[in-house]
C-alpha cells in the first residue's frame, strides 16, 4: 500500500499509469458526540482505503491512497461548534478537480472512499463520478473511470450492522468501534462508557423535513449505543467496508482478476 502524501515526485512518478488505482478518502470536519474527535469521519474513511489498498497489493495491483478530504457537507451538525462544512457546489469541484489532476497525470482508476454519510453529501459524490466513465475522450485520450462504493446502498449497508442498517449510528457503536480500531487515542472511552443509548429515528425523521441533529432530538451530536462500542468490532467493520471497495473495484474492472 502506497501513501501519496509521503511519496516524492519521482516516486510518484512511477507509481501513476493507466493501471494505478488511486483511493481518495472523503470525510468531514464535525461534531461526534462527545467522546469523539472532529475528524471521525476522515479517521473511518482513511482505515477503509488503507485497508482496501493493502487488500488490492496484495492481488499484485498497484493501489495509491490519496491525502484525505477533510471537509463535506455538514448541515446536520448545523448549531454545534467545530462544524465547518461546504457548499455543494464546492464539494463537487474539489473532487472534481482531484479527478482531473489524476486524468491528467495518466491515471486510469480512482475510487471515492467516503465515510461521511449525510445524504446531499453522499449525493454529490453519486453525481460527481458520473463525468468520468472512463473510456478515450476526443483526440483518442483516455479518460480516468471513477467509482464511488456506496456504503448507504441497501446492497453494502446490510453488511455493516444492526445499528448501521437503522440510521441511528452517528457517533454510535458502529463509528466509535471503527475509531477505537483506527485512531484509539482518539475516543474519550471514559465519556463513550458512560453514554447512555439514543434512539432518534434519524431516517423516518429525515423523510418528515427535520433538517438536523438538534431537531431530531440527538442534542449531544451522537445517537446509537456508543458505549457497546469494541476494538474487535471495528476492525470488522474496517475489514467488510475494505471488502465493499475491494468487491467494486473487480465489479468494475473485471481484467483485475484475470
Amino acid at each position: 500500500m502506497t501513501d501519496l502524501a509521503k511519496r516524492t515526485w519521482l516516486e510518484a512518478d512511477e507509481l501513476f499509469g493507466p493501471e494505478t488505482i488511486a483511493l481518495l478518502p472523503i470525510g468531514s470536519t464535525e461534531p461526534h458526540g462527545p467522546h469523539l474527535p472532529l475528524d471521525t469521519d476522515v479517521t473511518i474513511a482513511c482505515a477503509q482505503a488503507q485497508r482496501a489498498a493493502e487488500s488490492l497489493d496484495a492481488r499484485g495491483l498497484r493501489a495509491v491512497v490519496l491525502p484525505p478530504i477533510h471537509y463535506g457537507l455538514t448541515n446536520f451538525t448545523n448549531g454545534f461548534a467545530g462544524t465547518i462544512g461546504l457548499r455543494p457546489g464546492t464539494l463537487w469541484a474539489l473532487i472534481e478537480d482531484v479527478l482531473v489532476a489524476l486524468e491528467e497525470q495518466k491515471v486510469g482508476r480512482a475510487i471515492l472512499v467516503n465515510g461521511h454519510l449525510e445524504p446531499e453529501h453522499v449525493a454529490v459524490l453519486r453525481g460527481v463520478i458520473l463525468d468520468f466513465p472512463g473510456g478515450t475522450g476526443p483526440g483518442g485520450k483516455a479518460r480516468l473511470h471513477a467509482i464511488f462504493p456506496d456504503n448507504t446502498r441497501r446492497k453494502w449497508a446490510s453488511t455493516l450492522g444492526e445499528e448501521f442498517q437503522s440510521g441511528d449510528c452517528h457517533a454510535g457503536r458502529y463509528e466509535t468501534s471503527i475509531v477505537l480500531a483506527a485512531d484509539r487515542s482518539g475516543v474519550r472511552a471514559d465519556v463513550a462508557a458512560k453514554l447512555p443509548p439514543k434512539r432518534i429515528d434519524l431516517i423516518e425523521k429525515m423523510r418528515a423535513g427535520k433538517a438536523s441533529f438538534k431537531q431530531c432530538g440527538a442534542d449531544e451530536a451522537y445517537c446509537g449505543n456508543p458505549a457497546e462500542a469494541t476494538v474487535e468490532e471495528g476492525d470488522d467493520l474496517i475489514g467488510r467496508l475494505a471488502h465493499m471497495v475491494v468487491a467494486s473495484a473487480e465489479e468494475a474492472w473485471p481484467e483485475m482478476s484475470r
